[in-house]
């Protein structure tokens, strides 16, 4: 996932299993700035679709060859009258039926900041579009809209940042001297940082349907994508004929407590499939245990060592502490059968496996310039820090991993610094309905993984309660997004579609857990 200094929850990251701050609505601290009552109720502002050639992409998507194309034009900010306007790239690739389905699916991309058009392979490639189109608008910010809210001083200081004490006030500043880097470029550009949520997100896809002249489609969003999903549904429901959610974000929930508690899901769940294979349990016995004093360990005195991840020309200084241990696990359950294998390497002094995959997704100036910032801080800034206090982001780590130092509490993996962050990024709070519960009786697929440390398969069960014709389906032993990496997922996704309310489970009897590598 090319990421913003706050560790983003986009498609390239996992976790799975136990759900510990999921009961209610958090409140907001008696300081939250909030805007007026007034903007809380958006109505769709005026918009229109302009056919045009397809949008640039980082490198090129043969998915795209043949669709449709085209750009949106949106208030940047509807609730000031005289906005300026921002444009959405959107491509539509065809059905691959010779007769398809009059309501296409439009697909809600991961993030925050990752561009829906550059996820197109990824929802061809599990047929999404095998009886309806499938159609991809770049979200406000994305890097094929305009304006483009992508900042190259976050991108290479997330590529520095291997080689710092994760959680150590100088890593602190400089991290927080990105954040404010960037918003100075964005603002001094012109771009109004209070417009990129969540509210006028939705707001764009209510547009993109009636400009479209549809009278109904299908939603199906993936990590981030379901918490703009969510919301959604809930403030556009019209037209709305099912929704498809993988790898879910509520977005009444959102926060650092949430990000620790997947954390644990995710985590126990792949402790939990070594355990139960004999030679995984006898190789690597106590795994969990290991882990959790491995934290500690590298917390009170953290490894520094010299790797040449794959793909890199030069050796990269890697510093491993408790919280950098953290976050890689966060990550890594994305390649489980080497995890065992890669801690108890560590466990014995060997730490080059996990320094070169902690280094290796950060370091690839390929991935510069991928991810909105811009939206990434919108979200965070507007939506989850003021309505999460610091005291309940720490005792949500506490309940996850009583056991890690509070150190390594006080940053939640994927969202490092995110409170320093977003006083930094100066934006005000979101209207506090944005926290509400998801009520609706729209079908809706609620997706999750075994493995899930990002997005813990325990959201899925809790936005399932508010949502009346809800399917939840939990895939064992895969990482966040399942559509992404199971075939089981891709043909539950697709039968969905065509019938909401009873799409077709049943590959799920033969999934088995994956093959751990055992070594000497």
């Amino acid at each position: 996932m090319a990421r913003s200094p706050a560790r983003r929850l986009g498609t390239r990251s996992s976790a799975a299993a136990t759900g510990i701050l999921l009961t209610g609505l958090l409140t907001a601290p008696a300081n939250a700035q909030e805007e007026t009552p007034g903007t809380i109720a958006r109505t769709v502002g005026e918009a229109r679709f302009e056919p045009g050639p397809c949008p640039r992409t980082p490198e090129p998507l043969a998915v795209l060859e043949g669709a449709r194309c085209g750009t949106l034009t949106v208030p940047e900010n509807r609730t000031k009258r005289d906005s300026r306007t921002i444009t959405l790239s959107v491509a539509i690739v065809a059905a691959a039926a010779g007769e398809p389905e009059p309501d296409p699916i439009v697909w809600l991309a991961g993030g925050p900041g990752d561009d829906a058009v550059g996820e197109a392979k990824m929802a061809i490639d599990g047929g999404l579009n095998r009886d309806r189109d499938v159609i991809f608008m770049s979200q406000r910010g994305t890097y094929s809209a305009d304006p483009v809210l992508t900042c190259r001083t976050i991108d290479e200081f997330n590529a520095r940042v291997v080689g710092l004490v994760h959680d150590a006030p100088a890593t602190e500043r400089r991290h927080v001297e990105a954040t404010r880097s960037c918003r100075d470029q964005l603002a001094g550009r012109g771009a109004d940082l209070a417009a990129y949520d969540d509210i006028e997100s939705a707001a764009d896809y209510a547009d993109l349907r009636r400009t479209l002249n549809l009278r109904q489609w299908n939603v199906f969003g993936i990590s981030y994508g379901t918490h703009l999903a969510l919301v959604y549904m809930r403030d556009h429901p019209e037209g709305i004929r099912s929704v498809g959610i993988d790898g879910i974000l509520p977005p009444s929930t959102a926060g650092s407590a949430l990000t620790w508690s997947s954390a644990r899901q995710g985590f126990d769940g792949l402790f939990r499939a070594c355990a139960e294979q004999p030679a995984c349990k006898r190789r690597y016995p106590n795994l969990s245990a290991t882990f959790d004093r491995l934290v500690r360990e590298l917390e009170a005195k953290p490894v520094t060592t010299t790797v040449t991840p794959p793909g890199s020309p030069n050796p990269v200084k890697v510093v491993l502490d408790g919280g950098a241990l953290v976050n890689w696990l966060t990550s890594a359950t994305h390649v489980a059968p080497g995890v065992p294998r890669s801690l108890d390497e560590l466990a014995h002094g060997k730490p080059r496996r996990i320094a070169e995959q902690w280094a290796g997704g950060r370091i690839d100036p390929r991935t510069f310039g991928r991810v909105s910032h811009g939206l990434a801080y919108g979200v965070f800034c507007r939506e989850w820090v003021p309505y999460e206090s610091e005291a309940e982001a720490m005792r949500g780590g506490q309940a996850a991993f009583p056991a890690f130092p509070r150190s390594v509490l006080a940053q939640a993996p994927q969202l490092t610094f995110l409170r320093s962050d977003c006083a930094a990024w100066d934006v005000p709070a979101a209207p506090r309905s944005i926290r509400d519960v998801t009520r609706s009786d729209i079908p809706t697929l609620v997706l999750s993984g075994g493995f899930d440390s990002q997005t813990g398969a325990e959201n899925g069960r809790y936005v399932a309660r508010t949502l009346s014709r809800a399917t939840v389906v939990t895939v064992p032993y895969e990482p966040h997004v399942v559509f992404a990496t199971s075939k089981c997922a891709q043909s539950i996704t697709v039968s969905f579609f065509g019938a909401p309310a009873a799409p077709n489970t049943g590959c799920l009897k033969d999934l088995k857990p994956p093959a751990f590598e055992i070594v000497p």
